[in-house]
Formats: C-alpha cells, sequence, structure tokens
C-alpha cells in the first residue's frame, strides 16, 4: 500500500505526467502504473538499506509500545465486554428474582449491581472508541501527501527517507527509462 502511494507520487511529478498527458486515452499511464507494480521489489530494491532502517525503527517503537503498554489495551478491550455480560446476567438474576418475588432485597441489590455494571460497560466502551478513533486520526495525518511533514518520531524519519529513496532512485528514474522506451 505504501510502494502504490509513492507510485501515484511519482506519477504526479511535472515530467512524468506531461509525457502521460500525450496520450488522450490515459492508458500509457495504466500502463506505466500496472508494470511498476509488476516490477515492485526490482524498485524497491534500489532502497533497500532505508527500508530496512525504517522496520528496525518500526520494531523498536513497538516493541517500546509493548513494553510500556502492558496491561492497559487489555483492560480497554475486555472491560466493556465483561462487564456487558456481567451486567446482563444480574439483572436478568435480579429481574427474575422480583418476578418470582423471592428474596425481594436481595433482588433489588442484583438489578442495582446489573446497572452499574451496564453504566460501567456503556462508559469503558465510549472511552475505548474515543481512544481508537484519536488513534486511527493520529495514523491518517499526512498521508494524503506525497512528502510528509519533517519531525515526529524515529519511525516518521525513518519512514520518509525511505519513501524519498524509493521515490527517487527507485521509481523515477524507472519510470523514466519506460517512458523514453515508450517514445
Amino acid at each position: 500500500m505504501e510502494f502504490e502511494r509513492v507510485l501515484q507520487c511519482a506519477l504526479e511529478v511535472v515530467d512524468i505526467r506531461s509525457a502521460l498527458r500525450r496520450d488522450p486515452t490515459g492508458r500509457a499511464a495504466r500502463r506505466l502504473r500496472d508494470l511498476a507494480l509488476e516490477a515492485t521489489e526490482e524498485i524497491a530494491s534500489a532502497a533497500a538499506d532505508e527500508y530496512r532502517d525504517y522496520l528496525a525503527a518500526r520494531e523498536t517503537r513497538d516493541a517500546r509500545e509493548a513494553a510500556e503498554g502492558g496491561l492497559w489495551p487489555v483492560l480497554a478491550v475486555l472491560t466493556p465486554v465483561v462487564a456487558a455480560v456481567a451486567a446482563a446476567v444480574l439483572l436478568l438474576i435480579g429481574y427474575g428474582a422480583r418476578l418470582a418475588e423471592v428474596a425481594t432485597g436481595f433482588a433489588t441489590s442484583v438489578v442495582t449491581a446489573g446497572w452499574v455494571l451496564a453504566l460501567t460497560a456503556a462508559v469503558t466502551a465510549c472511552i475505548g472508541l474515543w481512544a481508537l478513533l484519536r488513534t486511527a486520526l493520529r495514523q491518517r495525518e499526512g498521508t494524503s501527501e506525497c512528502r510528509e511533514p519533517a519531525g515526529g518520531t524515529d519511525v516518521d524519519r525513518a519512514r520518509e527517507r525511505w519513501r524519498q529513496a524509493l521515490l527517487e532512485r527507485g521509481l523515477l528514474p524507472y519510470l523514466r527509462s519506460h517512458l523514453v522506451a515508450d517514445a
């Protein structure tokens, strides 16, 4: 997917875009894109060192996040589920006891506990969805641009170096050589 984004950026470079506009049918652009996708490994080898650096930075970050994350991600997923199931069970038992008119004090306590757990499930589900949305938006920032802003984390910088190497040493020379061959 990332390769295709960089390929799209390469196809938008001025000289390549100008050459492709000479074909009014648009077949040349599709053909060139298909050729590049078929030669992904060959093209990507031009930026292999930068890609290894990017993978290493990503693995380091993931290991650090796994060590730092610990129990929170597990709790974020399990708390709403467990609370909802427990709430359903307690509410069924409590309302069942009320209908049977058995142990009224017990039934009231169980129903109250069920509603507290239902509220807990709703609140923790909302918090989990908010965290998921925030993470997704953070991940999406800058991905539509051909060039991402400088700075960011080590992973962002390594990824940008890889993308630039892929573009400049891999895709652009490949696309230009195939444009010349077609002319």
